[in-house]
């Protein structure tokens, strides 16, 4: 897998992985490496002909190829091609199709938080201390620019990326599921 971003630059390439099970199955791809229809659809609980139909989808949008490998034949291994994908969200809300799209991926987004938020209630008593501690949920009400907002992505990804990098090799690091939003507030009730 590249380390690099996937720019999604048509609404296409965006339906493609706002299907749920997609979803999923690129985010497996990504934090397991490769495997084969198959190994996902144990994963999943889903039938091998429809987890391979879904995964021919993500290739046919280049969000994943063959990775090859030993094995049978007919048993294709498939690899994410890119670490993250982007889309501009200026161009998606042009068409009312991008503005479904979009919404699909934003709430798939909140539900990991909500499925991960889950599984950390779950596991908290077996957790070690210092992941308790460590471990949380913050909100923040700013009033900023869009430009401010632009900064705050970028500024926070670079970071997220130098902690990732330094703590690459040591023992005690582990998969952190970290789910942001920038979303200017609407008037309420």
């Amino acid at each position: 897998m590249s380390d690099g971003v996937r720019q999604v630059g048509d609404v296409g390439a965006l339906k493609a992985i706002a299907h749920p099970l997609r979803a999923r199955l690129l985010g497996a791809l990504r934090e397991h490496g490769p495997a084969t229809a198959t190994e996902l659809a144990k994963r999943f609980g889903t039938d091998s002909g429809s987890t391979s139909y879904h995964l021919r989808v993500l290739a046919e949008h280049g969000f994943i190829e063959e990775a090859g490998g030993a094995g049978h034949p007919r048993a294709r291994r498939w690899q994410a091609v890119h670490r993250v994908n982007e889309w501009s969200a200026t161009a998606m809300a042009a068409t009312e199709e991008g503005r479904t799209a979009s919404a699909v991926m934003r709430r798939q987004q909140a539900q990991i938080l909500l499925d991960d938020l889950d599984g950390f209630e779950a596991a908290l008593p077996a957790l070690p201390e210092e992941w308790v501690e460590a471990s949380g949920v913050g909100d923040l009400l700013l009033r900023l620019t869009p430009e401010s907002v632009s900064a705050l992505w970028a500024r926070f990804y670079a970071h997220a990326d130098e902690l990732a990098a330094q703590d690459a090799a040591d023992p005690a690091a582990r998969p952190v599921s970290i789910v942001v939003s920038g979303l200017p507030r609407t008037a309420r009730a």
